[in-house]
């Protein structure tokens, strides 16, 4: 692998990021309302729950961290979405970069502009709310770890979708975190799930995290078993997620079907 050449996937991302500042507002607007939401939300639930739950916590904690998944799944899709709209992707496939290599570059992308979005919606919550992410401890560096690479997975996969339907599957990529949210257990335990959604939930690494962001709010604790088997599921769900797109990319090379991607495609 030349990582200069899958860096300067995430330059050329920077390059149009900087260039024009509303692809800048995208990545932290939808977090920035969702905070306000919530922590109106949390406020009242304080005021009428007393103290045996610290709502802050519960709620506004968990969509901070949920908003961070949607930034790394975006920030993978996302430069994939442009290649898309800009005619380039089939240039890109056609040069001597490797899908090794545009992968990386876009999970380096995804690092990047959801370390920025993160930072931007804990320093808004923390000002706006008196919520400060960090008081959680030390645990929320893992938390955000697992994060990141499930993130990242649902960004392979969505580009994974994109790659073998065509630029007209544009719109399964946005609702996917909202799909998968009602099985992770965001906002309420997995145990309220019936057994069917339980039984998804345990195979997704982030319902672990939220598992766990309740149990520090509630009682103090956290199990470094759940969050190391957490982690194991997620190399294996990037691991997967990597060689999907490897085949989808494959079969669209074989059978012609990338040709969908040129401008000629577009305007016929």
């Amino acid at each position: 692998m030349k990582y200069e050449r899958a860096l300067a996937i995430t330059y050329r991302y920077f390059l149009l990021v900087r260039g024009n500042w509303t692809r800048a507002f995208q990545i932290f607007i939808w977090g920035a309302i969702d905070i306000v939401l919530w922590g109106f939300i949390t406020r009242y639930l304080d005021s009428v729950g007393g103290q045996s739950v610290n709502f802050t916590t519960v709620f506004l904690g968990a969509v901070i961290l949920w908003e961070f998944v949607t930034r790394a799944q975006q920030g993978v899709s996302s430069p994939f979405l442009e290649d898309i709209w800009s005619r380039n992707l089939l240039n890109l496939f056609g040069s001597p970069l490797s899908v090794g290599e545009y992968l990386f570059g876009l999970l380096v992308t995804s690092i990047l502009t959801s370390i920025a979005g993160f930072a931007v919606l804990v320093l808004f919550a923390a000002y706006a709310f008196g919520f400060p992410l960090w008081s959680i401890g030390l645990p929320v560096l893992a938390f955000l770890g697992i994060l990141f690479i499930f993130g990242s997975v649902l960004g392979v996969v969505a580009i994974s979708i994109l790659l073998r339907f065509g630029p007209s599957a544009e719109w399964f990529v946005w609702p996917i975190p909202a799909i998968l949210s009602p099985f992770v257990g965001v906002f309420y335990p997995v145990s309220v799930l019936p057994v069917w959604m339980q039984s998804i939930a345990h195979v997704l690494p982030v319902s672990y995290v939220f598992e766990n962001l309740r149990s520090l709010s509630t009682e103090g604790t956290f199990s470094s078993s759940e969050l190391l088997l957490a982690t194991g599921l997620d190399f294996v769900l990037l691991g997967a997620a990597c060689l999907l797109f490897v085949y989808i990319h494959r079969r669209a090379l074989q059978s012609g079907a990338i040709a969908r991607f040129s401008a000629e495609s577009y305007s016929g």
